[in-house]
């Protein structure tokens, strides 16, 4: 089976097993979850079913890993001639699930 859940304003193609880094989630690392904003779902035969917007009564069941952050980055921002200097840096934090189940 697979599935296209929606979550943090992301979308992500997932089959049972994935392990996916999905934006930060309220729960600790070995909670399960449920994710029921899924927009399409197939089966191994081919079925495919479309949802407008969501797919009704279909529920991809998960477990949280771990938290952890990205790689930092660093935003500068100057003006020329100005003496006006910005540097700023940022971690986004990150929820690691793995998908259990899809439920249709």
């Amino acid at each position: 089976m697979q599935a296209v859940i929606k979550t943090g304003g992301k979308q992500y193609t997932v089959n049972p097993g994935d392990v996916i880094d999905v934006e930060i989630l309220a729960g600790n690392p070995g909670d399960a979850i449920e994710f029921n904003e899924v927009l399409m779902v197939s089966n191994d035969k081919g079925d495919v079913q479309v949802g407008a917007p969501v797919v009704e009564n279909a529920v991809v069941k998960a477990k949280i890993i771990k938290e952890k952050k990205a790689k930092k980055i660093i935003v500068f921002k100057f003006k020329r001639r100005k003496d006006y200097r910005n540097k700023n840096g940022h971690r986004q934090r990150y929820t690691m699930v793995e998908i259990t189940d899809i439920l249709n």
